[in-house]
């Protein structure tokens, strides 16, 4: 299958093909003019990889994981770093809750200036520095 076609068929661009390769996410060959060639199952592979990406993943932590995915296989190892993953998505979300929480505490400042605090919004609802 050409390139255009795995690209059409899974709903990505070639570009993103082109950079799964680069990671050592999916394989073509080449013909005799150098175009790249799939093999038929490279559309479900691709929506593997879109949904990998799409649970937070990065390309090497996918990467790690395709072995096993396509021996049909989970291993205590790949559920640990499935699991790493998660937390590490966990701790991010606190991060931004936190982050939103403070700029709350802005927002309400803004609406309702103290004048010993350092932020205040002046005549055209601008919040400024003094």
């Amino acid at each position: 299958m050409r390139i255009g076609e795995v690209a059409e068929r899974a709903r990505v661009s070639v570009r993103a093909l082109r950079y799964y390769e680069q990671q050592g996410l999916l394989a073509s060959t080449r013909t005799s003019g150098g175009q790249r060639r799939y093999p038929d199952d490279a559309v479900t592979r691709v929506e593997l990889i879109q949904m990998l990406y799409a649970a937070g993943l990065s390309s090497p932590t996918i990467k790690d994981l395709l072995p096993h995915v396509d021996a049909g296989e989970s291993t205590p190892e790949s559920r640990a770093r499935l699991r790493a993953e998660k937390a590490r998505l966990d701790a991010r979300i606190a991060e931004l809750q936190h982050t939103r929480d403070r700029l709350e505490a802005v927002i309400d400042v803004s609406q309702a200036p103290n004048p010993l605090c350092p932020l205040v919004v002046d005549d055209e609802s601008t919040l400024t520095t003094r």
